[in-house]
């Protein structure tokens, strides 16, 4: 997104190697997440879990709570 917003204007490389740093940084989330309630190895749970509080904080953000 900050890509269009900015007017920036980046190489298959940079893009690809961005998407690769996210990818990484959710699967090692999922992972955590996942270990640190005694699901070691569900990725769906642990994706779940890891992303449950950005999803409380948007709606704490928003005023909907």
């Amino acid at each position: 997104m900050s890509q269009n917003s900015l007017h920036l204007s980046w190489t298959f490389e940079e893009v690809d190697q961005r998407l690769k740093d996210i990818m990484t940084g959710i699967l090692q989330a999922s992972k955590k997440a996942a270990a640190d309630y005694g699901m070691e190895g569900n990725f769906v749970a642990g994706a779940n879990i890891a992303g449950f509080p950005k999803v409380a904080q948007a709606m704490l953000d928003q005023g909907f709570i």
